[in-house]
């Protein structure tokens, strides 16, 4: 099966906070924005199975958002620095504009406490790519440096419910069995 991956035009800032002011928790966020993505795009491929996905942070009952700037990731950093957070990760899959099947799994990470110094020189490191990744790192680079502890999937860490969704396409023949 051929895939291509297109971007969704969904304004994913906008229904974040309108969910979050309706009281949403991590997984409604990420479950409804993975949605909103696939249905976004499965409009525009008519008959096609279209993946979305998205990936939220929660700390201490705060959702954290994709930090855009140096500044906001050595904030995000320093407020989970020495803490425990969870990472929520939902995907869905839509045809012709309708939501087929969705997953959602977490993942926890405890972050090793971290001087101001050793964040700076992290975040000069790590570049700018940090600053599109909610919570300011990925684990898959450097970013694994920063924790004392990962307990969760692989793949629901970096954002995206591999093995359950694998399992769906299998079922529903885009895969081989």
């Amino acid at each position: 099966m051929a895939f291509t991956r297109r971007p969704a035009d969904v304004d994913e800032t906008t229904i974040k906070q309108a969910l979050v002011e309706h009281g949403a928790d991590a997984e409604r966020v990420a479950r409804d924005l993975a949605e909103a993505k696939a249905l976004a795009v499965s409009t525009d491929v008519p008959g096609a199975l279209v993946i979305g996905a998205d990936q939220t942070l929660e700390c201490g009952g705060v959702l954290y958002d994709k930090p855009g700037s140096v500044t906001a990731a050595r904030r995000q950093l320093q407020s989970l620095a020495g803490r425990r957070h969870r990472l929520v990760s939902a995907v869905c899959v839509g045809r012709d504009g309708a939501a087929l099947w969705h997953d959602v799994q977490d993942a926890h990470l405890t972050m090793r406490p971290l001087s101001n110094r050793f964040i700076a020189d992290y975040l000069s490191r790590a570049g700018p790519a940090v600053f599109d990744a909610v919570g300011s790192y990925h684990v898959e680079g450097l970013g694994v440096h920063l924790f004392s502890c990962i307990d969760g999937d692989y793949f629901t860490i970096l954002g995206l419910p591999v093995l359950p969704l694998l399992a769906f396409l299998r079922h529903q023949g885009a895969l081989a069995g």
